[in-house]
């Protein structure tokens, strides 16, 4: 007789994986830690396609943390609620001048197997915390009586940090007396920044007046609007009035990643048609170029040269941009900018990273598990240029097998049905090679422990057992032994007994739950000499 049921309940429908942007949040930067940030559970709908009962038994968590931090920016409980782990600046963050945003991976999973993988985009709304600066809080000019109506004098730009559009945004106006003879002139360079001037409106008379005392106001677009102050003494006499001249606005450069040091990368050139400290140019970084290009290439402030100054990582982008200011030897110095973009070309052939996320924590899986169900999530990466950087992944199993959801990203998967009790642990290798000549491989080494269920019913050694006994002796004379076996582990494989009859007659008999069959009253040959009953045997 059969005494083991096995109840399946089919809670959802496989839901299929999409690996691009799920959902959008937006937070301003500056909150402090533990900000709530949105409700992806409510967001995604999830939970109301399935069943009241269920909804509990599905859970929230984010993947690996990004390799190039220490910690998460984002935390995510067990309901699905995204708060902030730090608090938030855009400034360390984000680039000047674009969307600044980070990306989370968050698993939904159910009981046993991955449902989901979301992609979640939060942008970093900048606040305006920063007001625009000048290089100098005065600046001093000198204009020649002679000099004509439109002569123009250059003056510094302000720098606001702020890395939204509208925040570092900066307008600016001249505050002057109306008598004055100046205006201000603004346009753009081609780093983006602004190209000041103090253009002359009219000749000036030294002996009327010899110093003009004007004020260059720099705001920001903020909606708490903040602003700059830049003091500009003019005093009338003849001054450096022409800025340095690139060879070209653009410089765009390729080199391999195995560039030598002592080898230039480029070299710029600017002129300056003044004569003197005036016509004498050097040559800096724009504030504007990243502290992460800096560290791979210096500048030769005197002649102009590029060079690499430590080997790259295969790990590091492939374009780098520098802006570079040509400036002047006159007081006040005046500058232009150029842009110089490098392109490296990636020769090396680095081995592909594996890493694996399972949905156990303790490497186990049930031999329950259902024929499809998600069971880990693997992403490869392989930084190098080319084929060297083109990657296949290929898991051979008989009961597992490796599904590609996307460019370098798997999800492994159970494609037959699982057995403990004719394989109690899992061993597997994923193994993930490149496309280079030669081709280079990572092997990583899986053991999943295979977790039983009451899924075997017991089985007796024979169907029929035939025992001899004695009359007249006293109860609890021993009769014999009934065996029964069931592969299961824990209660699902200890087995308990019962005597059993068609017309439910009190037998002389009784069974042990180790299946020791004994008398339970003296016995009479002459009253009945042969006993047929069934022994029942169901496990725990």
């Amino acid at each position: 007789m059969e005494n083991m049921w096995i109840h399946l309940c089919f809670l959802f429908s496989l839901l299929e994986t999409v690996f691009s942007v799920d959902l959008t949040y937006r937070i301003e930067e500056g909150h402090s830690i533990g900000t709530y940030v949105g409700d992806i559970s409510a967001d995604i709908q999830l939970l109301e396609s399935a069943p009241a009962r269920d909804r509990t038994l599905i859970w929230f968590s984010q993947l690996q943390k990004d390799a190039t931090r220490d910690s998460h920016l984002f935390n995510v409980s067990r309901a699905g609620k995204l708060y902030t782990a730090q608090t938030l600046d855009a400034e360390s963050l984000c680039t000047y001048n674009s969307e600044c945003y980070e990306t989370v991976d968050i698993a939904v999973q159910k009981k046993e197997s991955f449902i989901k993988i979301l992609e979640i985009k939060v942008i970093i709304l900048d606040i305006n915390d920063n007001h625009p600066q000048f290089p100098f809080k005065q600046i001093n000019h000198q204009f020649s009586e002679s000099d004509g109506k439109g002569t123009t004098k250059s003056i510094p730009n302000a720098i606001d940090n702020d890395v939204g559009i509208r925040n570092s945004q900066i307008t600016y106006q001249l505050r002057k007396n109306r008598d004055e003879p100046f205006r201000l002139s603004v346009s753009k360079k081609v780093d983006g920044t602004s190209k000041l001037g103090i253009v002359l409106e009219k000749p000036l008379d030294r002996e009327v007046k010899d110093t003009y005392n004007l004020q260059v106001i720099a705001k920001d677009g903020g909606y708490s609007q903040k602003q700059g102050i830049l003091d500009v003494k003019i005093s009338v006499a003849d001054v450096n009035d022409n800025s340095p001249v690139f060879s070209k606005d653009l410089y765009n450069v390729s080199i391999r990643n195995t560039h030598k040091r002592d080898i230039p990368v480029v070299v710029l050139s600017a002129s300056d048609s003044d004569d003197g400290k005036n016509g004498k140019v050097s040559f800096q970084y724009s504030s504007k170029t990243s502290e992460l290009s800096k560290s791979y290439f210096t500048l030769n402030k005197n002649t102009g040269e590029i060079f690499l100054q430590r080997k790259f990582s295969s790990q590091q982008k492939h374009m780098y941009k520098l802006l570079v200011e040509a400036t002047d030897g006159g007081i006040p110095p005046l500058s232009s900018a150029a842009i110089v973009l490098v392109n490296v070309i990636n020769q090396e052939n680095n081995p592909p990273l594996i890493d694996v996320n399972f949905i156990s924590q303790s490497k186990g899986i049930s031999e329950g598990t259902d024929v499809g169900s998600f069971i880990a999530f693997v992403k490869v990466t392989d930084e190098d240029a080319a084929r060297n950087g083109e990657v296949n992944c290929d898991l051979e199993h008989d009961i597992l097998q490796l599904q590609t959801l996307g460019r370098k990203k798997y999800k492994v998967v159970v494609k037959n049905r699982i057995n403990r009790e004719t394989q109690s642990n899992m061993q597997f290798t994923i193994v993930c090679r490149d496309n280079g000549i030669p081709p280079l491989e990572t092997r990583s080494d899986f053991s999943l422990q295979v977790i039983d269920i009451n899924d075997v019913q017991p089985q007796f050694t024979k169907s029929v057992f035939r025992f001899l006994t004695y009359e007249n002796e006293e109860a609890n004379f021993p009769v014999g032994f009934i065996n029964a076996t069931d592969p299961d582990l824990g209660p699902g494989g200890q087995l308990s007994y019962s005597l059993s009859t068609d017309n439910n007659i009190l037998l002389p008999f009784e069974i042990s739950d180790f299946g020791f069959i004994s008398t339970r009253d003296s016995l009479d040959r002459e009253q009945q000499d042969i006993y047929e009953f069934q022994v029942l045997v169901k496990d725990n």
